[in-house]
């Protein structure tokens, strides 16, 4: 038996059956461990040792949830959502209430996407964005898995594609792992490889929307800890808030850091006077709070991945696919992509899995017979595979942290099987296709 199946399907069948993620990620650690021949003492010594690797990140949102909460403070939320609200919630017939879950949902697939390349925040928007706007979306009675599929749509497809933002630092990634592991290939390449396999998420996101999640569901209106709409907003705050959005982007794309980023709107808020000092202590527990949740999974995942790795099972599984597969590439290619699947769903990060799948796919292609595009497309969509639908994934995280503020929204069965339903399944099919003829 394989350690990496069996960790990983332990792993989803706890979270499916509504295990706290976590514990999830913690027990299938151990299974995997004791499966991949390492001792309970080792194995919990490895998993401990590899949690250090998730503390930035989770440090990172804890910071980034504090100003979300503060810049609520300042009223720029309350803004967003009375204009939101003007905009959508119309009285009279169906078909203009229809037009208003359809202009929401493209105003929210818009900012998500744009917080990948155009203005690279990646999950910072939603805990500011998303709760105040849950009672504009049960007014509307949407589902709010749609919504979840359209912000997970926008945090992972643009940086596969387009070489910009955080997509610019995938494409980087991919092209230096790939030519460590043999293989040199031109960044301008990357985006006509990853075209299809884009393509693919496009039409799970168009499924999701108007067919799948197309029907009202109903939700209770329960007020929020932190109430928005008690917050008054003057032009004085609100150029505040703006300023502090602007310097959180422009410290964080200066420094590299999202914990300096997030101090540096946190300061600026500070001045305005919109939070006072005296209930800061306050107003940013209550947004690490709220951001808590995914930064312990990111470190549980951390530790989980360390163990995978410490196994061994990783190249035993692509080398006991390898002598299945034969000089079949059509069988190679989606068994590459299924064992990229089981490997990024557990480690749950594109950018920390591209070393991992690298370093063993892209040998494997070659010997094969893939072209360079072929290669580029297997290994790009296998290390997509883990941010599309993995529950220890921040961009499935992300939108459950927004859409679960009132506690009506399960992060498993409400964001990670309908992204992975309708992301990973095409990311699979369009993957092979993109193997086959590029």
């Amino acid at each position: 038996m394989n350690a990496v199946l069996i960790a990983v399907l332990v792993m989803l069948i706890l979270s499916l059956m509504r295990i706290h993620v976590v514990l999830a990620l913690v027990v299938g650690a151990i299974v995997g461990g004791l499966v991949g021949e390492l001792s309970l003492t080792n194995t919990i010594e490895v998993f401990s040792s590899g949690l250090g690797g998730g503390a930035v990140v989770a440090l990172s949102y804890a910071l980034l949830g504090g100003f979300a909460v503060a810049v609520s403070k300042t009223g720029l939320p309350n803004l967003m959502v009375d204009y939101a609200v003007k905009m959508l919630t119309k009285k009279g017939e169906s078909h203009k209430k229809t037009l208003s879950k359809v202009l929401l949902l493209f105003i929210l697939l818009i900012i998500s996407c744009f917080s990948q390349n155009v203005i690279p925040v990646h999950i910072a928007f939603i805990p500011i964005l998303i709760p105040p706007l849950l009672k504009v979306l049960n007014e509307l009675k949407m589902d709010r898995r749609a919504v979840a599929a359209v912000i997970t749509f926008g945090l992972t497809a643009p940086y596969i594609l387009l070489p910009v933002g955080f997509g610019k630092i995938f494409h980087e990634i991919l092209q230096s792992n790939m030519a460590d592991s043999g293989l040199v290939v031109e960044l301008s390449q990357i985006p006509t490889a990853m075209l299809l396999p884009t393509a693919g998420m496009v039409v799970g996101l168009l499924v999701a929307v108007f067919f799948t999640y197309r029907k009202e569901r109903s939700y209770e209106n329960i007020e929020l800890t932190t109430e928005q709409k008690t917050v008054s907003y003057t032009p004085r705050s609100i150029l505040f808030a703006l300023l502090a959005v602007a310097a959180t982007l422009v410290v964080q794309l200066q420094t590299d850091s999202m914990i300096i980023g997030a101090l540096a709107g946190i300061i600026i808020i500070y001045f305005s006077g919109a939070m006072k000092v005296r209930e800061s202590e306050e107003i940013l527990t209550d947004g690490m709070k709220m951001m808590a949740f995914i930064g312990f999974v990111m470190i549980a995942a951390s530790g989980f991945a360390s163990v995978l790795r410490e196994t061994g099972h990783v190249d035993l599984l692509v080398e006991q696919a390898a002598a299945i597969i034969g000089e079949n590439k059509s069988l190679a290619a989606i068994l590459m992509l299924v064992i990229g699947l089981f490997i990024t769903m557990g480690i749950g990060s594109s950018f920390s899995t591209i070393p991992i799948i690298a370093t063993i796919y892209v040998p494997l292609a070659v010997e094969i017979g893939f072209s360079p595009m072929a290669t580029i497309a297997l290994v790009g969509t296998a290390a997509a595979l883990g941010d599309a639908g993995s529950p220890a994934s921040d961009s499935t995280l992300g939108p459950t942290a927004g859409l679960n503020a009132d506690g009506q929204h399960n992060h498993i069965w409400d964001t990670c099987v309908p992204t992975f339903i309708h992301y990973n399944i095409p990311l699979i099919l369009f993957g092979w296709l993109a193997a086959i003829i590029l």
